[in-house]
């Protein structure tokens, strides 16, 4: 008794309380198991869609116009799956079911899949997703870019035809 204070503390150790280190759930690209947070469903959004592009104009310079339709709807099925799977596991990440996708049906409710922040933490559907990467980062960087391009090239071809329209009507009555 000499040897320990009395007003010290009690001391005791505690060993069915376990501190675990946050654990991520590996990313699985054609999968409906898992989530995949905001950013990374933007990369990926935007990262098959150029690979899509990339493949779909690959092949017609390399078999030609007139089966471009063809190639076109070859194509366009994995993109639409991947992109499907991709939307079920960031319903997932939102402790939502994946069924809630048909809500991005809806005018706008789309947006919700952007703009609403995934659950912290563990949730029903699994571990949280792992952090970004810098090429993730990189990818979802370009959604609004394109965005910007789609929104100015929607608004300056239609202006051009026009003015091309114009300036031949022009030139055809001097």
């Amino acid at each position: 008794m000499a040897d320990s204070n009395r007003y010290s503390p009690p001391q005791a150790e505690v060993s069915d309380i376990t501190v675990e280190a946050e654990s991520f759930q590996p990313v699985k690209l054609w999968s409906t198991q898992g989530r995949i947070g905001r950013l990374r469903y933007l990369a990926y959004s935007i990262g098959a869609t150029f690979v899509f592009a990339f493949f779909v104009g690959l092949l017609t310079a390399i078999i030609g116009k007139p089966v471009v339709g063809v190639v076109m709807i070859l194509a366009y099925i994995p993109l639409m799956l991947f992109t499907l799977l991709i939307a079920i596991q960031r319903s997932h990440d939102m402790n939502w079911s994946g069924w809630t996708i048909l809500l991005a049906i809806i005018p706008f409710v789309g947006l919700i899949w952007i703009f609403k922040a995934g659950t912290q933490g563990r949730n029903d559907y699994g571990d949280p997703p792992p952090p970004n990467t810098l090429v993730v980062k990189i990818l979802g960087a370009l959604f609004p870019i394109v965005m910007l391009i789609g929104i100015l090239a929607a608004i300056a071809l239609p202006a051009y035809q026009s003015y091309v329209k114009r300036a031949q009507a022009a030139q055809h009555s001097n």
